[in-house]
C-alpha cells in the first residue's frame, strides 16, 4: 500500500516521462525492494532519530525537482555531462538522474552517518536488476548509467566532489525539498527541544519553494517562510549544496516572508 501523497507524486513523475526514462520510473516506482528501503529509511529517519523526511515521499520530491531543474537547462541550451563527453545521450542522463533521486537517501535505513555510502552499497543490486531489465544487450550503457547514478547519490550530501552536471541537478534538487511538510511529522512527535532541532524548526518556517524559468540564469529558486529561523535552513542547507554543485552557475536563488522583500542569494 502507498499513501495518497505518494500516489500522486508517482503521477506527477510519470507525467513528466516517456520512452525509457518512465519505463525506469516505472520500474523504480512499482519494485518491492525499493518500497520497503524507502519506508523503513523513514522509521529510522524519524521515528529513531528524530529528523525529517527522509523517505518514499522526499525521494519522490526529489525526483520531480530534478526534472524540473533538467527541463529548464535543456530549454536554455544546457547540455548534460554525458551529452558534453559523448558517453551517453540525453535520456541516458534523465535515467540516472531518475535512479540517484529515488535511490540516494535509502541508506537511512542504516543510519544518519555516511548514509550517502551506504545508499550506494544498497542500492548496487537494485541498480543492476534495473538495468539489465532495461538494457539487457547494452553493457556500455549500462556501465555508464550505474557509475553516474552512483555519483549522483554519493554527492548529495556536498561532503564529496561532484564533477558530472546531472549529480549537481540532484544534489539541488535534494536541497530544494525543505517545505514544512517534511518536518511535519518529527513536530508531531515530538515537542521537547533538542539538539539538532534547528533543522526541524527552520524546515517548518518554510512555507514554499518553487523552481521556475530565471530571469538572468536558466534556473530560479524562489523560498517563502513564516519566519526568519527559515533562513537557517536556506544558509546551512541549501546554500551550501548550491555552492558545492556543478549547476550553480546556471541558478539564481531568491528568499524572503513576502514577495515584497525577497533577497537576492545568487
Amino acid at each position: 500500500m502507498i499513501s495518497k501523497k505518494e500516489h500522486a507524486l508517482n503521477k506527477e513523475i510519470l507525467k513528466r516521462l516517456s520512452g525509457t526514462p518512465r519505463a525506469v520510473a516505472e520500474w523504480l516506482l512499482n519494485d518491492a525492494e525499493v518500497k520497503q528501503l524507502q519506508d523503513y529509511a523513514n522509521i529510522v529517519s524519524i521515528k529513531r532519530l528524530g529528523f525529517n523526511d527522509h523517505g518514499p515521499v522526499h525521494m519522490r520530491v526529489v525526483a520531480i525537482n530534478a526534472l524540473t531543474i533538467v527541463t529548464l537547462l535543456h530549454n536554455a541550451g544546457v547540455p548534460l555531462t554525458l551529452e558534453t563527453e559523448g558517453a551517453g545521450t540525453a535520456e541516458d542522463s534523465i535515467v540516472a538522474i531518475l535512479i540517484a533521486a529515488l535511490l540516494h537517501d535509502i541508506g537511512m535505513s542504516v543510519g544518519r552517518e555516511h548514509h550517502e555510502r551506504n545508499a550506494v552499497t544498497l542500492a548496487r543490486p537494485i541498480i543492476d536488476r534495473l538495468l539489465e531489465d532495461i538494457y539487457p544487450t547494452r553493457l556500455a550503457t549500462r556501465v555508464v548509467i550505474r557509475s553516474l547514478a552512483m555519483e549522483c547519490m554519493l554527492g548529495h550530501m556536498a561532503t564529496q566532489r561532484i564533477h558530472s552536471l546531472e549529480a549537481g541537478v540532484v544534489l539541488i534538487a535534494d536541497g530544494c525539498d525543505m517545505e514544512k511538510g517534511r518536518a511535519r511529522i518529527p513536530m508531531l512527535l515530538s515537542t521537547e527541544s533538542r539538539v539538532g532541532d534547528i533543522h526541524k524548526y527552520s524546515s517548518a518556517a518554510i512555507q514554499d519553494v518553487t523552481i521556475d524559468k530565471g530571469a538572468k540564469r536558466p534556473v530560479r529558486i524562489t523560498i517563502t517562510m513564516s519566519d526568519t529561523v527559515g533562513f537557517f535552513q536556506i544558509e546551512e542547507v541549501l546554500f551550501k549544496k548550491i555552492n558545492y554543485s556543478t549547476v550553480k552557475p546556471y541558478v539564481e536563488l531568491f528568499a524572503g516572508i513576502s514577495a515584497a522583500n525577497m533577497k537576492c542569494y545568487l
